[in-house]
């Protein structure tokens, strides 16, 4: 998904309350994301997400990233919040994410991690199913979150692939590396959580503005 204008599109995952989600609206965020998943710092209660949800204006997008979650959680999201796009960062098959993305008749990004060469595969098959990828550093050994956990990839595996559909640069990224990942791969849109938070699950309007101004080269 190129933007027309040439611009990075910026996605600010795991927001929490209002404030952190206005300055995100204000400077510019292609994408909000809301965790649903527990374990997280970022979960956010259903009903807490409806609430935001409610303040985001219309050509934004809304955004639950789940974490293998089953037909139910996800029809729970659903029915109280208006997501836009559904974000797998969970162990999902390609048939599972071809199965959601035919269920609920929504978008599905899918977060795949890399870690080496060896990733690059699932990529592919992600790519045929999923209608964008997120492309993720591979959580390390023992990590208790599948992602936000504000590591990095070596950016040299992902420049000049081609995937079967648009794809996300995420893993690590921070206002003062963003300018610099978006010139080294080519990326035309950018997800940050860990990035922008002053604490774990905590996010910073300030590193907010400063990271979507890095990203689209202000």
């Amino acid at each position: 998904m190129k933007p027309a204008d040439g611009s990075v599109r910026v996605k600010i995952c795991g927001l929490r309350d209002m404030d952190a989600l206005q300055a995100a609206v204000e400077a510019g965020a292609a994408y909000l994301g809301f965790v649903f998943y527990p374990r997280s710092p970022r979960h956010v209660e259903v009903e807490q997400a409806a609430r935001l949800a409610l303040d985001v204006p219309v050509g934004v997008a809304k955004v639950a990233l789940t974490v293998d979650a089953s037909d139910d959680e996800l029809d729970a999201i659903l029915s109280s919040v208006p997501i836009d796009l559904l974000q797998l960062h969970g162990r999902e098959s390609p048939e599972r994410v071809a199965r959601i993305r035919e269920r609920f008749g929504l978008p599905v990004m899918k977060a795949v991690g890399v870690a080496g060469p060896e990733d690059l595969p699932a990529i592919d098959s992600y790519g045929r199913v999923a209608d964008q990828l997120l492309i993720d550093a591979k959580a390390p050994k023992g990590a208790a979150l599948p992602g936000g956990n504000g590591v990095a990839f070596d950016w040299k595996l992902v420049v000049r692939k081609y995937w079967p559909c648009p794809w996300m640069l995420a893993g690590g990224l921070t206002p003062e590396n963003v300018a610099e990942a978006v010139r080294q791969t080519g990326a035309r849109q950018v997800d940050v959580s860990s990035g922008v938070e002053r604490a774990p699950g905590v996010k910073d309007p300030d590193l907010i503005r400063a990271f979507i101004t890095a990203a689209k080269g202000g």
